[in-house]
């Protein structure tokens, strides 16, 4: 059910996309992961035709998706020409099973399950560890982002109470990350990949080029390196 990350390739997925020219940066770059997103309300949102027309490459096409129906779900992943669905809303088992467990991205908040103790951080990963293998049949992935709901919103959070963290699918951090935080998420939490999105934006929906090459530059000095690799169906 998992997809692997073939070696040496940059562990991020970059997120937000709208026009062609930053997807074939991306894809010049290394990031074999885009992500386009469905939210209504959204900044960044764009329609399925409108990301169906920007360049593939080898790339894992992601779909960012909220608060809407299953089958709306696989009629926009069709449409654009999505491999992956991102679930970013309350989306149970049952609604992973529809869209297929082999093409989900199921995203948690880690501060919903923080204790109130601020020495509390083993705590944080046993429950969340348990929510995890709640949707560990359903998913291929989990993307674990900062706040309690929502993203994209430059928010920012403390890795190191997921330390200890090992779940029983790969994970992806995200949450206010950029250029210059990438080594210290990977040294302390040990994410399977970043999602990269607001760290790497001029504004809302538009990349820029500087940041998402020095991105770039901070993955290639990582020891080690995997990214998603895009299978045949």
């Amino acid at each position: 059910m998992t997809i692997p990350y073939p070696q040496g390739a940059l562990p991020a997925k970059v997120c937000g996309l709208t026009r062609a020219s930053d997807v074939r940066l991306c894809l010049e770059l290394g990031f074999r992961c885009t992500g386009f997103i469905f939210v209504p309300g959204s900044p960044r949102r764009i329609s399925p035709e409108q990301a169906a027309a920007l360049p593939a490459g080898d790339a894992l096409r992601v779909g960012v998706f909220a608060g809407r129906a299953a089958e709306d779900v696989l009629r926009v992943m069709r449409t654009a020409r999505l491999d992956l669905a991102q679930l970013h809303g309350d989306e149970d088992e049952n609604f992973c099973r529809t869209v297929g467990p082999e093409r989900v991205i199921k995203v948690l908040w880690p501060q919903r399950f923080a204790p109130a103790r601020p020495d509390g951080a083993g705590e944080t990963a046993e429950l969340l560890g348990a929510e995890c293998l709640r949707f560990a049949p359903v998913c291929s992935l989990f993307l674990l982002d900062a706040g309690l709901s929502g993203g994209g919103g430059g928010k920012s959070r403390r890795w190191n109470d997921l330390r200890s963290f090992r779940p029983p699918r790969p994970w992806i951090a995200a949450g206010g990350l950029g250029p210059d935080n990438l080594e210290s998420v990977f040294a302390t939490c040990s994410p399977w990949a970043v999602d990269l999105n607001s760290g790497v934006e001029e504004r809302p929906g538009l990349k820029d080029a500087a940041k998402l090459r020095a991105a770039a530059a901070a993955l290639r000095a990582l020891p080690g390196g995997n990214l998603l690799k895009k299978e045949e169906p």
